[in-house]
């Protein structure tokens, strides 16, 4: 081989030792800069992180701090739905309701005798009639308020109606009845006896006595006409004997036609439960808010409207029983 051809063979393999070197630092800063690059990018992660940190934590405190602001109005909006002291009859779409059914009655002394073992005989056969009440959207419970020298409930809250057990009353003592209003008044609340989770009906209230009271009722009589409960209840009356007074008990009910009398033993049984069933039929039930002409109606007007049709269906009743049973009204106790 000629020197000129050693020379540039010379020449080749160095160009291409040269060429290789310069691939293979190019290579190693290609790897040296992605390096860089991927420790650049986790360095600029961690301090995004780091500037976004401040920001997270206040949009947190601000989502907290919405929620507390915006609790009152959810508690409003809860409200609205509940059945509250001050407007029993708010209480109209729920799937479930309760009603109460309040029996205020004369234990004093007068009642001693046939009155007071006829009366606890009916009511224990009524306990089983009333059950037949309640529909499967309503839970029918029954509280019992006696008034002589004392005022005592049969139970510490009202009962449901499939629970409920008969204790039977002794007759002793005079006649508190305006200490019994105030004991009624003080229980028809949502932090009493009316304290159902679920809406309730308005209750029924059903006073039965044979006499005047011996208390000053009319004071107590006034404080209870002021509950809601009371002034949208259901209101009958029952006089056992001829010594009841007409006056007083239609101040209890409001209307005459939610006062009867019973003269004997057998009409006592029978209007008791008259009275109870009845009451508990239209209590239990809804009614339209509106009239025949589209009228929307007010909750008096649906209170109203109530106790007329407990007059007019007890007033009925009455007028057939006389009629079939032929109940001599001069039959003595």
């Amino acid at each position: 081989m000629s020197n000129e051809k050693k020379g540039a063979a010379g020449a080749e393999t160095t160009a291409q030792a040269k060429a290789k070197a310069i691939e293979e630092a190019a290579a190693n800063l290609m790897k040296q800069a992605s390096g860089a690059a991927a420790s650049s990018l986790e360095g600029l992660a961690a301090a995004a992180d780091q500037a976004a940190a401040p920001a997270k934590k206040t949009a947190q405190q601000a989502v907290k701090e919405a929620k507390a602001a915006a609790k009152p109005a959810v508690d409003a909006a809860d409200d609205l739905l509940d059945f509250d002291d001050d407007d029993p009859l708010s209480a109209t779409s729920v799937s479930k309701k309760s009603l109460v059914i309040f029996f205020l009655i004369d234990t004093s002394r007068s009642m001693v005798g046939k009155k007071i073992g006829e009366l606890n005989t009916v009511m224990e056969e009524l306990i089983p009639e009333i059950r037949r009440v309640g529909e499967a959207d309503t839970d029918v419970k029954v509280a019992v308020l006696t008034f002589g020298t004392q005022v005592r409930w049969m139970y510490n809250e009202p009962i449901l109606i499939e629970d409920f057990e008969w204790t039977r009353l002794r007759a002793d003592g005079v006649t508190n009845m305006g200490e019994a209003f105030r004991e009624l008044s003080s229980r028809m609340s949502r932090n009493s006896f009316l304290n159902s989770p679920s809406l309730s009906f308005a209750p029924v209230i059903f006073l039965m006595t044979d006499g005047y009271p011996s208390d000053d009722y009319k004071e107590a009589l006034e404080e209870l006409k002021q509950n809601s409960w009371y002034k949208f209840g259901l209101k009958a009356a029952l006089g056992i004997g001829s010594e009841a007074n007409d006056e007083m008990l239609e101040e209890f009910t409001g209307s005459k036609d939610t006062v009867v009398h019973a003269y004997s033993g057998g009409q006592l049984a029978q209007m008791i439960k008259i009275i109870a069933v009845t009451s508990a039929q239209i209590g239990s039930k809804s009614m339209t808010l509106s009239d025949d002409v589209n009228h929307e109606l007010s909750e008096e007007e649906v209170r109203s409207a109530k106790q007329k049709l407990l007059g007019q269906q007890i007033q009925d009743s009455m007028t057939n029983l006389g009629d079939a049973d032929a109940i001599s009204l001069d039959t003595g106790w």
